[in-house]
C-alpha cells in the first residue's frame, strides 16, 4: 500500500437505516476518490445502474448459473440498504466504484458439499453486544445505539471497536476465510491504482478482517490460488419489502422493512408522529376511525412507554402499542405499513434477461402493471386490450411463469369476461431466468414449452389441457401439433370415460376460443370425431357399473350433454338423445343411477314430455323393483336438485306412493341412499316440497299469466342467449311463450 493512501472501514448492518445515514454522512465527510463495496466482483459492471432513473428499489442483483439458470442468488436492495447509499452517492460524483467480494464464478463453480456453499454463519455479535450491555433483546439494542441516529464516521469507530472485540476467539470457516482474502487484495489493488482516499462498505463482521496490517498478500494469494470458476450472469430484477423480512427465508432480512424505510426517510424526533399519520390515513381509507385526537394521544403515549421501558426514544414497539391503544387494527398496520408491499422497477436498458425486457414490453402494452399486493383484474375479451391482458396472463401460466391465476365462478373462461388474481412475487424473475432457455420473447417461450409439453403428455387430459392453454393463449404454433397429436391418441383410445372427460374442455376451448377470435376449425373436426366414437361406445360402456364407477359415469353424462349444448351441437337434437333413451331402460346390467340420470337429460333437454318422464320413473318405481335399485333411480334422476318435483306434481306423485309402499325393512335399507339424495336439494325447494305433500299451495310470482305478449317474449329470449353465450335459433313465438 502507498504510504498516501488511507482505508476508512464503514461496517455496516446490511438493511440497515441509521446505517445507511451514516455512510452518507461519513461520505461527505471523507469526500474518498474510489469507494468499495461488499458485493460480487463479478456484478460490479451492473452497479453503475444505482441512481439511473427507472431502477427503484426495492431491487436485487440475480446472479445466475449460464448454462444452469435454476442455480442462481441474489442480491436485493433496499432505498435504506448502505450499500445502495453508498454506490448512488459515488455514480451521482463519478466516484470509483469496485466490488470486492468473492466473484459469483467462484462460488457457483465449488462443489455443492463445499464449505464455500455450506451455511457457516458467523456467530451472532449483536446478540453477545447486547447482553454485554444489559439488554436481552439484540435487535431493539442495535436499533438504539445504530439505526435511530446515523452518527456518521464516529459510529463506524465504535462499531468497528464491538466487533473487533465480538470475533475475539471465533473460529472463522474455510468460506469466510477466502471472501475476506479476496475483499484485502482487492483492497491493495485499490492503493496500487492510486486511489488517496478510500472507504470501504461492508458488512460490520468484517471489519476486524479487512484491516491490512499484520495480513500478508502472499498469504491472501495462496488462500485464493486454484479455485476452480464457471460462466455465470447477472441481471437486474424487482424485489418487495416483503421478500426483504427475515420470515420470508432471507438470511440478511429484517423484520419491519416498511418500518425501517419510514425511519430512513423520517428520522428525528417528528418520524414517530409521520407514521402515526401515515397510520391514520390508512384506517380512514379502509373505512375505519382515526381522528387528531387519536394522534395527539399516540404521540404522548410512545413517548410515556419508552420512558417507562427506559429506552433512549420510542422505537417500533412503543409506535405499534400505541396505535393499537389509540386506534386499534395494528394487524392492519403492521401488514400494510410495517412491512408493505413495495414492488421496484427495472428500467429497460439495465442488465436483464431477453425474455424479462419482452414481457416487460408486452405489460406496457397490455397495461398491466406488476405489482407486489394481490388484485383481482376483470378483463373484457371482447376489447383488444382485454385479449392482451388475457394472452400475456394465459402464456405465461403456460410457460410456468404463474403472475395471474384464474378465478374460478367469477367470470371465467366461460363468457365474454375473465377475473385473474393477480400478484408479482420475486421468485418469479428466477422463474423466468429458467424459462429463458425455451425464447428470448414470451410467446416464442410460452410456445416452446407447450410443443415440449405436448410431447410429453400421455394422455388424452393432458394433451387437451396443452390444446387449451396453447388457445387461449393465442400461440397458434402450438395448437396445430396438440390438435395432431390429440386427434391421433383419440382415434386409437378404446375408453370411452376418457373420451367424455376431454369433450367439456375441447367444447370450451371451441367455443369460448371464438370469443377470442381463435381459429379452431382444425380442432371442430377432432372434436366431433369423439362425439362419435362416445355415442357409438357409451352404451357397452354403461354396463355392469358398480356403484363408484356409475357415480362417475352419470357425471360425465350430464357434462356431455352441456357440452354439445354449448355448441349448439347436431348430436344433441337426435343422436345423444337416441342413446340416452336406451340407457333411461330398464335393463338388468345397468345401474339405476345410470337410467336415473339418462330420464332426467331427456326430461330437461325436452327430448321426453312429461308424460314419458312419469311412464318411466313409475317403471322404475314399480312394486317389483328392488328398493336399492328404485332409490339409486331416484338419485340419478333427481341429479341434487328437486326443482322438477316442484313444478311437476305427477311426478311428486310418483315418488310419494313409492317411498309409502314400502316396507319397514327396505325403508331401512335405502334411508341412507334417501338421505344423500333429498339433503342435497336447497332448504327452499324442501319447504316447497312439503307444503305440496301436506296439501298446501306455493306461493307464487302475481304478474305473469297467459296475457304475455309472444313477439315481445321472444325478444327478451333472444337477449338472454347474447348474454349466456348461447348460440341463436329461430324460436317460435309458441316457444318463446312457454320458455
Amino acid at each position: 500500500m502507498t504510504s498516501r493512501a488511507t482505508v476508512h472501514l464503514l461496517g455496516i448492518r446490511h438493511h440497515g437505516p441509521g446505517s445507511a445515514r451514516s455512510v452518507v454522512a461519513a461520505l461527505d465527510e471523507l469526500q474518498p476518490d474510489a469507494v468499495l463495496v461488499e458485493a460480487p466482483a463479478d456484478v460490479e459492471s451492473a452497479l453503475r445502474w444505482i441512481g439511473e432513473p427507472g431502477l427503484t428499489p426495492p431491487v436485487a442483483l440475480l446472479g445466475y448459473v449460464a448454462n444452469e439458470p435454476g442455480r442462481a442468488i441474489f442480491a436485493p436492495f433496499a432505498s435504506f440498504s448502505p450499500e445502495w447509499q453508498a454506490v448512488s452517492w459515488a455514480n451521482a460524483r463519478h466516484v470509483a466504484v469496485r466490488a470486492i467480494d468473492l466473484p459469483m464464478a467462484v462460488t457457483f463453480a465449488a462443489d455443492r458439499d463445499d464449505e464455500l456453499l455450506a451455511d457457516h454463519a458467523p456467530p451472532d455479535p449483536l446478540r453477545a453486544l447486547a447482553a454485554a450491555a444489559g439488554d436481552p433483546d439484540p435487535e431493539r439494542w442495535w436499533e438504539d445505539v445504530i439505526e435511530h441516529r446515523g452518527d456518521g464516521a464516529p459510529a463506524f469507530d465504535a462499531v468497528a471497536e464491538a466487533m473487533d472485540a465480538a470475533r475475539a476467539g471465533t473460529v472463522t470457516s474455510a468460506g469466510e476465510e477466502r471472501r475476506e482474502a479476496h475483499m484485502r487484495r482487492a483492497i491493495r489493488q485499490a492503493t496500487k491504482d492510486g486511489f488517496e482516499r478510500i472507504a470501504v462498505v461492508c458488512g460490520a463482521w468484517h471489519v476486524p478482517a479487512l484491516e491490512l496490517e499484520g495480513r500478508t498478500a502472499s498469504t491472501d494469494n495462496t488462500t485464493l490460488r486454484g479455485l476452480a470458476r464457471i460462466k455465470v450472469a447477472a441481471a437486474w430484477v424487482p424485489w418487495t419489502h416483503r421478500r426483504l423480512t427475515t420470515a420470508s427465508g432471507y438470511g440478511a432480512g429484517v423484520d419491519s422493512p416498511g418500518w425501517y424505510r419510514h425511519v430512513f426517510e423520517h428520522p428525528g424526533a417528528d418520524g414517530v408522529a409521520r407514521f402515526l399519520v401515515d397510520a391514520a390515513r390508512l384506517l380512514r381509507e379502509r373505512g375505519l376511525s382515526a381522528s387528531p385526537d387519536h394522534l395527539i394521544a399516540g404521540t404522548r403515549l410512545t413517548e410515556a412507554l419508552a420512558t417507562m421501558r427506559g429506552r433512549p426514544r420510542p422505537g417500533l414497539r412503543e409506535v405499534l402499542d400505541a396505535a393499537d391503544a389509540v386506534m386499534g387494527s395494528v394487524d392492519l398496520v403492521r401488514t400494510e405499513l410495517v412491512i408493505g408491499d413495495a414492488l421496484g422497477t427495472v428500467p429497460d436498458g439495465a442488465p436483464q434477461v431477453p425474455l424479462a425486457r419482452d414481457l416487460a414490453r408486452a405489460q406496457k402494452t397490455a397495461r398491466l402493471k406488476p405489482v407486489a399486493a394481490t388484485k383481482t383484474v376483470e378483463i373484457d375479451l371482447r376489447t383488444p386490450t382485454g385479449r392482451r391482458k388475457s394472452h400475456l396472463l394465459h402464456r405465461l401460466l403456460a410457460l410456468g411463469v404463474p403472475w395471474g391465476v384464474p378465478e374460478e365462478g367469477r367470470g371465467s373462461s366461460g363468457t365474454f369476461r375473465e377475473t385473474w388474481r393477480v400478484a408479482w412475487e420475486p421468485e418469479l424473475s428466477v422463474r423466468l431466468v429458467e424459462r429463458s432457455g425455451y425464447g428470448s420473447t414470451v410467446e416464442s417461450a410460452a410456445t416452446a414449452r407447450l410443443i415440449e409439453r405436448g410431447r410429453e403428455a400421455t394422455g388424452l387430459a393432458e394433451l387437451v389441457g396443452v390444446l387449451e392453454s396453447g388457445l387461449f393463449a393465442d400461440l397458434p404454433d402450438a395448437v396445430a401439433p396438440s390438435v395432431r397429436r390429440l386427434a391421433d391418441r383419440a382415434a386409437t383410445d378404446p375408453d370411452v370415460g376418457r373420451l367424455m372427460d376431454v369433450v367439456v374442455p375441447l367444447a370450451n376451448a371451441l367455443r369460448y376460443g371464438d370469443v377470442r377470435g381463435t381459429d379452431a376449425t382444425a380442432l371442430a373436426d377432432v372434436f366431433d370425431g369423439i362425439v362419435v366414437r362416445v355415442l357409438a361406445g357409451l352404451v357397452p360402456a354403461c354396463a355392469s357399473l358398480d356403484d363408484d364407477a356409475a357415480a362417475r359415469m352419470v357425471e360425465r353424462l350430464t357434462a356431455v350433454q352441456t357440452a354439445l349444448a354449448m355448441l349448439d351441437h347436431d348430436a344433441r337434437r337426435s343422436a345423444y338423445p337416441a342413446v340416452l333413451a336406451q340407457l333411461a331402460d330398464r335393463h338388468s346390467m345397468r345401474h339405476g343411477l345410470i337410467c336415473g340420470r339418462a330420464t332426467r337429460l331427456l326430461h330437461d333437454a325436452g327430448s321426453w314430455n312429461a308424460g314419458d318422464v312419469e311412464r318411466r320413473l313409475s317403471q322404475a318405481l314399480s312394486a317389483g323393483t328392488p328398493p336399492n335399485v328404485g332409490a339409486s333411480f331416484v338419485e340419478g334422476f333427481l341429479a341434487g336438485s328437486g326443482t322438477v318435483l316442484v313444478h311437476d306434481a305427477d311426478l311428486l306423485g310418483v315418488v310419494d306412493r313409492w317411498l309409502s309402499s314400502l316396507t319397514i325393512d327396505s325403508f331401512d335399507a335405502v334411508v341412507a341412499l334417501l338421505r344423500r339424495t333429498f339433503g342435497a336439494f336447497e332448504p327452499a325447494e324442501r319447504r316447497q316440497i312439503m307444503t305440496l305433500l301436506i296439501g298446501g299451495t306455493m306461493r307464487r310470482p302475481s304478474g305473469f299469466g297467459a296475457d304475455v305478449d309472444a313477439a315481445r317474449a321472444h325478444d327478451v329470449l333472444v337477449t338472454v342467449r347474447h348474454l349466456l353465450g348461447i348460440p341463436i335459433a329461430e324460436l317460435a313465438d309458441d316457444e318463446a311463450v312457454s320458455a
